[in-house]
């Protein structure tokens, strides 16, 4: 590694696991900021109650990684996501979009399941990780954040294709 090098040096797969686990804290400390104004745009009643519970859930997401470092002895750090960066950056395009606003609510959850995806790769990693290294507590951790995840890209799915698609076709 140079010396203005940016990149992370991994010669165990432990210190790829922690480096994992900072992108994911500072993409967890990302979204709580983004979650809340993604609630305020929504329209839909229905899909600003799942953003507001997501935004509850995504708060104790950055505790529980914090209780992973806790776990591997390290201090809970943040290394820059640029993938939740850019993913927030889509978002706020749909947040500040003009237009029909149940077409702007369709926009918000295709942006807000991009994100959801994004975690749910990172955190099944992570999860990955932390059992073929013998962090089991880690590991379970890191599945409940996982089991989150999932749930909350179901129940944006159920909420576009109840309603929120049928009245954005009908725009």
């Amino acid at each position: 590694m140079g010396l203005f090098s940016s990149s992370p040096r991994l010669d165990s797969l432990e210190c790829l696991f922690v480096d994992q686990l900072q992108d994911l804290y500072d993409a967890e400390q990302r979204l709580v900021k983004a979650l809340p104004k993604m609630a305020t745009a929504a329209h839909n009643a229905e899909l600003k109650a799942a953003f507001q519970q997501h935004y509850q859930q995504t708060q104790n997401h950055v505790k529980r990684l914090e209780s992973v470092f806790g776990t591997l002895g390290k201090k809970a750090e943040a290394k820059t996501c640029a993938a939740m960066k850019g993913l927030i950056t889509e978002g706020d395009e749909m947040i500040n979009a003009s237009g029909d606003e149940d077409v702007r609510d369709a926009a918000l959850i295709a942006a807000a399941q991009r994100v959801e995806h994004y975690e749910i790769a990172g955190y099944g990693t992570a999860r990955t990780f932390a059992q073929r290294l013998g962090h089991v507590h880690a590991a379970g951790l890191l599945q409940q954040t996982l089991d989150e995840e999932k749930q909350t890209d179901e129940i944006l799915n159920q909420i576009a294709e109840r309603s929120i698609n049928v009245k954005a076709q009908m725009a």
